[in-house]
């Protein structure tokens, strides 16, 4: 078995899961995801409000005190998508983990993590169907410098609102009073 790049941070009862497609290759020699320059994923989660300040990549374990997981549709191979097999991508283990960890919330960061896990080709920024066993799905923009060009910072508020107004349960009718961001 070929071991992670970097670790999930993954655990049951998360209100948010965060996947990638693959590590980047300056995340991977960091040890922390997110870490690429010009990589604006730290700075949106802040922005909206996912987070209560900026955190730096190093950071990422705090999120698991704030419900927020993070996880990659690739674990065994960094780089940009392009360069990475496709037979990597593994979306089987993914959905196994989605349904042993049960997060409220999936959100795809970018849509090429979306389209392999989805089969589809290029599925809209925002809540997608998906398995019905599977927590609700939100594809977002890449956050990737090499995205810079199609960057939207509006589904990454979109979601974040979704959050605050507890519409992320596990296929059950929406909870209020998820608790402070």
């Amino acid at each position: 078995m070929t071991p992670e790049i970097l670790p999930d941070l993954l655990r049951p009862g998360l209100r948010l899961l965060l996947c990638g497609s693959a590590p980047g290759r300056v995340s991977a020699l960091r040890g922390a995801p997110y870490s690429g320059p010009g990589n604006k994923f730290w700075d949106i989660l802040h922005r909206s409000g996912l987070t209560p300040r900026r955190f730096a990549p190093e950071d990422y374990a705090q999120l698991d005190a704030l419900g927020i997981g993070l996880t990659n549709l690739c674990t065994t191979a960094s780089g940009a998508d392009a360069e990475i097999p496709a037979a990597a991508f593994d979306a089987a283990a993914l959905a196994a983990k989605l349904r042993r960890h049960r997060p409220a919330l999936v959100g795809f960061v970018g849509k090429n993590a979306a389209a392999r896990f989805l089969g589809v080709k290029a599925p809209p920024f925002g809540p997608v169907p998906g398995p019905p066993d599977l927590p609700p799905l939100f594809v977002l923009p890449s956050t990737s410098g090499l995205a810079c060009r199609s960057w939207d910072p509006a589904p990454w508020h979109a979601l974040a609102e979704r959050l605050r107004q507890g519409h992320a349960p596990w296929h059950e009718p929406p909870r209020m009073g998820l608790g402070p961001l």
